[in-house]
């Protein structure tokens, strides 16, 4: 990257809102973004950067946030188990948590914040996984003019994984500047059924079987989904219960577009309204269904969980909601037809992983 295209502390006069992919290329030149190996041009997508594993998981007795005084490091002394060498690859058990140095670091501008979330892959393989920084005090975001370590906090909760260093399981948004963010367009679930190869009924979705093996997230297209997966027949009544701590990938009945100036992102559910969680996984990046990057139609992929109770959906009913926001240029690459995206033009889809 040329010395121009820097991205430095001195550039507060630029627009506000999301950086696109050639400011997060100009962040990186301008060492906003840094990593002690060089970041491939494949990191960078639409509106975001993916992040990679450290050499070392720690396997700790429970989360945690440092808070203001603290450093993750220091927190990491009193909670740690063992550790664990992922340079040659290492199985993270289901049901443990595990902190992993990342090798990206950030030296934000005080203007400009940060905010993670698992990667759609992963959260459809229900790895439950948060970005922490020293003095943090709420996992995924980053306060304005951070200048430290970033770390992932892991959770495999249905199936144990195989990862290494260099595997990408979060992405990180940058955005300069404040927003006085909408609530964002509702959304529901799609309980009619689809037509899916291989199934002689309509499914609505999965669910994940408690005991099955080990899932390595380089391997793409590799397992068979029976193996995994439980699928779900359509019933006449167009309803569906959620067994408590049981895994779904179910759909949006909405299809999603997300223009090429603009990024989203998935919002937690009210649990005032139903005590279930939807989507783990929730960036949806510039081009995402957009007709403009061959995407029209694509539909939400909903990672559910219902917690201490059954609950029953209801075909169309809300689970959740989109909220838009500006970037400060259109990126020069859009989700799709120009990275190779596993999820554009998707319907009821299961992670890249399975077959």
């Amino acid at each position: 990257m040329a010395d121009d295209a820097a991205l430095t502390s001195a550039d507060l006069t630029l627009a506000a809102g999301i950086l696109p992919s050639q400011e997060m290329d100009a962040a990186i030149a301008g060492g906003v973004i840094t990593s002690a190996k060089p970041i491939p041009d494949g990191q960078v997508q639409p509106a975001s950067i993916d992040l990679r594993l450290g050499a070392t998981a720690y396997r700790v007795r429970a989360s945690f946030l440092p808070g203001a005084q603290a450093t993750v490091n220091e927190k990491l002394k009193a909670f740690t188990m063992h550790e664990i060498d992922l340079s040659q690859g290492a199985v993270l058990e289901k049901g443990c948590v595990y902190i992993v140095p990342l090798q990206e670091s950030l030296n934000l501008p005080p203007d400009t914040s940060g905010m993670a979330n698992p990667k759609s892959s992963t959260g459809r393989l229900d790895i439950f996984t948060r970005v922490i920084t020293d003095g943090a005090a709420e996992f995924d975001r980053i306060e304005a003019g951070y200048s430290g370590p970033l770390f992932a906090e892991i959770s495999p909760l249905t199936f144990s994984v195989l990862v290494r260093t260099g595997s990408r399981l979060s992405q990180l948004r940058l955005r300069r500047g404040e927003f006085d963010i909408a609530d964002g367009v509702a959304f529901t679930v799609d309980l009619t059924g689809f037509n899916v190869e291989g199934q002689q009924h309509k499914i609505v979705g999965y669910k994940a079987k408690q005991h099955a093996g080990v899932v390595d997230v380089e391997n793409i297209g590799h397992y068979e989904v029976v193996d995994y997966w439980d699928p779900i027949i359509a019933r006449g009544d167009k309803s569906l219960v959620l067994d408590p701590d049981e895994f779904y990938i179910l759909a949006s009945k909405e299809a999603v577009s997300v223009p090429p100036d603009q990024a989203a992102e998935m919002r937690a559910y009210d649990t005032l309204v139903g005590e279930f969680r939807v989507h783990y996984a929730g960036f949806f990046d510039p081009g995402f269904g957009h007709d403009a990057a061959g995407g029209a139609g694509s539909r939400a992929v909903l990672e559910v969980r219902s917690h201490d109770v059954p609950f029953v959906l209801e075909d169309g009913q809300m689970v959740g909601r989109l909220v838009y926001e500006p970037l400060t240029a259109t990126p020069d690459i859009l989700y799709g037809i120009d990275v190779g995206s596993n999820y554009q033009s998707q319907g009821l889809k299961l992670s890249k992983h399975f077959k």
